[in-house]
């Protein structure tokens, strides 16, 4: 079994998968809506995670009728959503340790606004 990311489907099992011409594939990359991996003669490999988004990209375009700029501009929104996600997530596992602990490092500072809303201050 392969993993999740990892790159094993050919262009052309991509495109019967998701019932798609070739070419659009071409088009989404070129666009710079998905990046798949080359081998080294230059052949483009897809991931799992690459078909489920290009999936994404098919029901954004097909049933939200939302063109190739706006998919560009969601899936941004949607990296950048993630990435805050884990920073949050990280913060707040942080400040976990610092409440079992009792006390914060002599390099950071602790504030909390809410129960929600935690802001950690570096040297």
């Amino acid at each position: 079994m392969h993993s999740y990311d990892e790159p094993v489907y050919l262009i052309s099992v991509v495109a019967s998968i998701l019932d798609i011409h070739p070419q659009t594939l071409r088009q989404y990359e070129k666009e710079g809506l998905i990046e798949p991996s080359r081998t080294q003669g230059r052949m483009r490999l897809y991931s799992q995670r690459d078909i489920d988004k290009i999936k994404f990209v098919l029901q954004l375009t097909r049933k939200m009728g939302i063109n190739l700029a706006g998919v560009d501009v969601i899936l941004k929104l949607k990296k950048q959503m993630d990435a805050m996600s884990s920073e949050i997530n990280d913060l707040r596992e942080e400040l976990s340790k610092v409440n079992r602990n009792g006390s914060v490092p002599t390099n950071k500072s602790v504030v909390t606004t809410t129960n929600y809303d935690i802001i950690i201050f570096k040297e």
